[in-house]
């Protein structure tokens, strides 16, 4: 660490979104590194008054760690472009495009990127019949952290029964079949690839539970498979306009060899939990979470 004054930083953290308590735990996460490493850190639990406090508090740098839906989706990036103050990870952009599911694929097929067929479609017409062949998943299109995912089996008797909380209109996904790997990006590199062993579905408990899942890194995959993961998940982050730390998600049907890999989703801000993926994929280039921390602070900008 040099002897220069290093930045004061906010981490927001929490927020209203349904990925407010996953988001406190990556926030106090990071703020805890971010002292260690020599910052005067001032962690801030994001509410209707988020504006006030931030130009109370006058950061040099804002840490996002909200997840979800207004943290995650452009909306406090917006905010913080028009207060002018630098931030870690997406642009407002980004953050929005990655967040629509739909859209997102729309930029990966432009890129030239496979991806799983899906549609939207209303709540209940979902409800009421089989709106693609089973088998296949129902989420919503604008959320994370496999908050509202239902999988649909091939031999299921009906449509699936949906959660009141679920919006309007959601997404309709083929099932891919296969093994869940995972590649986190840092600027303009790829960092590596996690092969995620669970027992059944990787659902919200399954990410961030402890036992919920088992994590190979570096993937004990053929390397064609590794560097095919590199490669997507960089020209993704590219595709999308994003910047700082993102993670790609993917399927592998190793039946099918490099046909059978999947491109799921981009998160702009991935967990930083200790049971998070992006941490782990930073040890794998020597870096501490302390030194990944700091490495967003000081990679944090305005879009403006």
């Amino acid at each position: 660490m040099s002897s220069r004054t290093l930045p004061k930083v906010v981490v927001l953290k929490g927020g209203p979104s349904a990925e407010r308590e996953v988001s406190l735990v990556s926030g106090r996460e990071c703020a805890a590194a971010l002292r260690g490493e020599g910052y005067q850190v001032i962690e801030l639990d994001a509410g209707p008054d988020v504006a006030a406090r931030l130009q109370e508090t006058a950061p040099d740098v804002v840490f996002n760690a909200l997840h979800g839906r207004w943290g995650e989706d452009g909306c406090v990036q917006g905010l913080l472009e028009w207060l002018r103050i630098p931030y870690t990870h997406s642009g407002v952009l980004a953050s929005a495009l990655a967040m629509d599911k739909e859209k997102t694929k729309e930029v990966y097929r432009s890129a030239g990127l496979p991806v799983a067929d899906s549609l939207l479609a209303g709540r209940d017409e979902v409800q009421a019949r089989h709106v693609m062949a089973p088998p296949y998943v129902v989420k919503p299109y604008n959320e994370g952290s496999s908050v509202g995912v239902y999988l649909v089996h091939e031999e299921a008797n009906g449509p699936p029964v949906l959660d009141a909380t679920m919006p309007e209109v959601v997404m309709v996904e083929a099932f891919v079949p296969g093994r869940e790997l995972t590649t986190s990006v840092m600027g303009d590199r790829a960092l590596g690839v996690t092969d995620i062993v669970t027992d059944g579905w990787y659902d919200y408990d399954a990410k961030y539970k402890a036992g919920g899942s088992r994590h190979v890194c570096p993937a004990e995959i053929p390397q064609e498979i590794t560097e095919a993961c590199l490669d997507y998940a960089l020209r993704a982050h590219r595709a999308l306009g994003c910047r700082g730390v993102t993670r790609t998600d993917f399927r592998w049907d190793e039946a099918r060899g490099l046909d059978g890999l999947i491109l799921l989703e981009t998160n702009t801000q991935p967990g930083m939990t200790p049971t998070s993926l992006s941490p782990e994929h930073a040890g794998l280039i020597g870096l501490t979470f302390g030194q990944f921390c700091a490495w967003m602070v000081e990679d944090a900008s305005c879009d403006r």
